[in-house]
């Protein structure tokens, strides 16, 4: 007779045991917005397989193919394209999916650079307090007067300002990276300093003085894992918000610069596109796709938010 397996539960099972994971399955929209987000992501991270083919290849493209209608044959070349091609004769498709990993990027990077700046200066404000606490409140009491992509585009401005000429084009993605991550600091650093407040008066923070620990090792190895509960829900956010501020930025021609191109750079092109309505109703309809895009990615993130924070509000009831 076989024995019953007294092992402990491995990590992977302890999470699918989880509360978490139990709610979360018994949420459809949540699931269905929350697999949208990964395959975009697989997507972006596969593009060179998936993608037919590479649109910021020279050696690939074809003028010839310019301006061809979605699912309808080139009366030149014969060739016919899924979501057609744009002036340069590039596959909108592909041109959407090698994008996707210049969107997600920049705003995946985005989000860790605030996330970063928030949760250290919150940390300091909320333990520390005094005027340094007032320091960093009144900073970002300032930041928060000014809507965050006018702070984005002054900041890309200033570093873009400070780069060498031979090396903006170079740079221009993470000068791009710094100009939002240091836009959306804010939201972090707030919400970390007033959870800090609350968990420096308790018990375990107070236990943690009396041995002699040091700010730092009490800020960051006691306080830290009680706080990025909702720094995680803030993070998402943020990320949607992230790719919204680039595409509007490289739509306004401030943001990434060619050779590469993304989801805002594709819209603001693609508008040329409407003053063929009259000829072709699908080709003028190509700024809608790549806007569709960007909706789709924000609204997914947007629907998984929501599902967190309903459940975070559920729980404290």
């Amino acid at each position: 007779m076989d024995r019953p397996d007294t092992s402990p539960p491995t990590m992977m099972q302890r999470i699918l045991a989880s509360d978490f994971v139990f709610d979360f399955t018994r949420a459809p929209l949540a699931m269905l917005a929350a697999a949208v987000v990964l395959f975009l992501f697989i997507i972006a991270i596969l593009a060179p397989l998936v993608a037919p083919t590479n649109p910021f290849d020279p050696a690939s493209l074809n003028l010839m193919n310019g301006f061809t209608p979605p699912m309808t044959p080139n009366m030149f070349t014969g060739q016919s394209f899924v979501m057609g091609t744009d002036d340069q004769g590039r596959d909108l498709l592909s041109a959407i999916i090698y994008g996707l990993r210049v969107s997600l990027f920049v705003g995946v990077m985005s989000v860790l650079l605030a996330m970063g700046i928030g949760v250290s200066l919150g940390l300091v404000a909320g333990y520390v307090g005094g005027w340094l606490d007032n320091l960093i409140m009144r900073i970002a009491d300032i930041q928060l007067t000014f809507p965050s992509i006018l702070i984005a585009m002054l900041i890309f401005g200033v570093l873009r300002g400070i780069i060498p000429p031979d090396l903006r084009d170079e740079m221009a993605i993470f000068v791009l990276i710094a100009a939002i991550g240091l836009s959306e600091w804010v939201p972090f650093a707030r919400t970390v300093r007033a959870t800090t407040l609350v968990e420096k008066e308790k018990e375990y923070v107070q236990a943690a003085r009396l041995i002699g620990l040091r700010r730092g090792q009490i800020m960051w190895r006691h306080i830290l894992p009680n706080v990025i509960g909702p720094v995680l829900v803030i993070a998402t956010i943020t990320l949607a918000l992230a790719i919204i501020a680039e595409a509007t930025l490289s739509f306004l021609g401030v943001g990434i610069q060619p050779p590469l191109a993304d989801w805002g750079t594709m819209v603001r092109d693609l508008s040329n596109f409407i003053n063929f309505a009259m000829i072709s109703p699908l080709t003028a309809a190509l700024p809608l796709m790549a806007a569709g895009a960007i909706a789709l990615l924000t609204v997914a993130v947007n629907f998984v938010v929501d599902w967190m924070l309903h459940r975070a509000s559920g729980l404290k009831e």
